[in-house]
């Protein structure tokens, strides 16, 4: 079966890509993950070693950005 995205509706495409996210999800561990990524994700989580305290809650997240600040 072959899918045509473009004869899709939004919403069809939608379910489609939720569906493929769902199915890589669900095997993390076939991920590949770049050096370049693992040194990135190390930093970040260096950084929030160093200052665990040093965040913004998702509510205040979603609150700057419909704000548009």
């Amino acid at each position: 079966m072959e899918l045509v995205f473009e004869e899709m509706s939004p919403a069809e495409r939608i379910r489609h890509v939720q569906r493929l996210w769902d199915s890589i999800a669900a095997h993390p561990e076939e991920v590949p993950v770049s050096d370049e990524m693992r040194a990135e994700l190390t930093r970040r989580l260096a950084d929030h070693r160093a200052a665990p305290d040093d965040v913004v809650s998702w509510e205040d997240v979603k609150a700057q950005t419909r704000s548009g600040k």
